[in-house]
């Protein structure tokens, strides 16, 4: 079977996901196809009325279903099939994808669907293993702490990875007994559909998974400011994240769970392998374009290799091959439109401006679509835009330092402190500098996440609030009830 497709045949589901049904509505956002700039659909905008519906359904499924009060072995069950069934339904669900997104088919069906479905199967186990504790009292009391769902989730997701962030959502909201109100990018909303619908024939209750299809100013805003929304779970930009904690609270006290940007720093010891350091990072800002919150855009380079160590990026980066996301052979995305290469460009020329050295790329690639050259700049201070901006594209800064208490703190940010990457021999050192780097997440030796589900993810400082996946994602899903029985004779 080619994974190859033609994209004016793909079937776009239309419409809002509520209850279970498709819901007509009307197309008021046009889109066009990252790979291509053609115009190939609409995207309605939910209104406020739209969502108190998607809410008010939410919360009639979950009292009718007992959904979050049934035995959590049959929630366990129902997210199993569900994973069967994207794993079975994944070429077309990576058509739904690939089609408006940056995500190449081929990376669609190894990567996203797949680690998705065992994200979804991760959760689902925890649904009758994380509980309740009896605590130690005073003699003739017994005390616990009960463990509750809060009842309808707020979640919304970016458009940069849209299964994988709809998976982190999902997996341990529902698990922990909640329904879901889901607003995905208005730039890539069909897969998210077609994930609801999904949910539905492996046996969700129809209504705990609600899709709503819109723009942040009007859908995002009605669904994080509803008053039914008892919890709030947004990936995107810190900027978008704090205008959704000043909304949630307008209508009440809820609790936040915020994966936002990043500037992530790479800082390389003279002692490291190096082989292994230029190929993690290349791939790390070529993966997505450099599209990903956690890209290693900053590299810190310990200056007695730092010109050999340029010298191995500028060999590895050019070897892509850019192309349309529906060509199996495709493994380099497009930037998602015409204004978000158009910023790309806009920083890049800034730094250039301010000093930086181009040593490769810098340049739209002459082709289709929204396509920019994998970028090196060297000749950059910590207040160069290069260095300071997320620019949410394939750019990488380098940087040397002498010392390792310099290359520390230039690591440093400001802002964010998403991620981290850390390369050297010397496992004192690596332990050492990992406690001082001041980020959510640090990779040694590495630059990216594995399929460890268990591990959380989630940034310091302006970087998010909470954590994505692990228990920690499935506990925020919960809340606790502390409960205290005196069980003592009367006197």
């Amino acid at each position: 079977m080619t994974l190859s497709f033609d994209p004016e045949a793909v079937d776009l589901p239309s419409g809002h996901f509520i209850g279970g049904e498709l819901v007509t509505a009307n197309g008021r956002i046009g889109l066009r196809r990252p790979s291509d700039g053609a115009d190939y659909a609409d995207c309605p905008i939910a209104e406020p009325d739209v969502v108190d519906r998607a809410v008010e359904t939410a919360q009639k499924a979950l009292a009718s279903s007992g959904w979050g009060s049934c035995i959590p072995r049959d929630r366990t069950r129902a997210m199993h099939r569900w994973a069967d069934l994207m794993e079975a339904e994944a070429p077309a669900l990576a058509r739904l994808e690939a089609v408006s997104s940056t995500r190449p088919i081929a990376h669609l069906i190894a990567g996203d669907i797949a680690v998705t479905a065992e994200q979804i199967r991760f959760f689902a186990e925890m649904a009758d293993k994380e509980c309740s504790d009896l605590v130690p009292t005073q003699d003739g009391a017994m005390g616990m702490t009960v463990s509750e769902p809060y009842g309808v989730i707020g979640a919304i997701t970016p458009w940069n990875f849209p299964i994988s962030m709809a998976g982190w959502k999902l997996g341990p909201a529902l698990a922990a007994g909640n329904a879901v109100v889901m607003k995905p990018s208005e730039m890539t909303p069909f897969s998210t559909v077609r994930l609801a619908q999904l949910a539905v024939e492996a046996g969700i209750p129809a209504g705990l998974f609600n899709v709503l299809l819109g723009d942040g100013p009007v859908t995002g805003n009605a669904i994080t400011g509803h008053p039914g929304i008892r919890k709030v779970s947004f990936t995107g930009s810190t900027a978008a994240g704090a205008a959704i904690m000043e909304n949630a609270a307008r209508t009440g006290i809820r609790p936040v769970t915020l994966e936002l940007g990043g500037k992530s720093p790479q800082v390389v010891f003279a002692d490291a392998d190096l082989e292994l350091a230029a190929n993690a990072i290349v791939r790390g800002i070529l993966a997505n374009a450099g599209q990903a919150c956690v890209a290693g855009s900053r590299v810190i380079v310990e200056a007695s290799v730092a010109e050999q160590f340029a010298g191995m990026l500028i060999e590895r980066l050019p070897q892509i091959r850019p192309g349309p996301t529906w060509d199996a052979d495709t493994d380099y995305s497009p930037i998602i439109s015409e204004r978000q290469i158009a910023r790309i460009e806009a920083i890049v020329g800034d730094a250039i401006a301010q000093g930086a050295e181009v040593r490769c790329g810098a340049e739209r690639l002459d082709r289709p679509g929204y396509f920019y050259a994998p970028t090196l700049l060297t000749g950059v201070d910590n207040d160069n835009p290069a260095s300071q901006a997320e620019i949410f594209g394939p750019v990488l800064t380098l940087q040397t330092f002498t010392t390792e208490e310099e290359g520390v703190a230039m690591a440093d940010h400001p802002t964010y402190g998403l991620a981290a990457g850390l390369f050297t021999r010397d496992l004192s050192r690596g332990l050492r500098v990992m406690r001082q780097l001041q980020a959510g997440t640090v990779w040694i030796n590495r630059y990216g996440r594995s399929r460890d589900h268990i591990l959380p993810t989630g940034g310091y400082k302006s970087s998010g609030i909470g954590k994505d996946l692990g228990r920690e994602a499935f506990h925020a899903n919960r809340r606790s009830k502390t409960v205290l029985i005196d069980i003592a004779r009367p006197e």
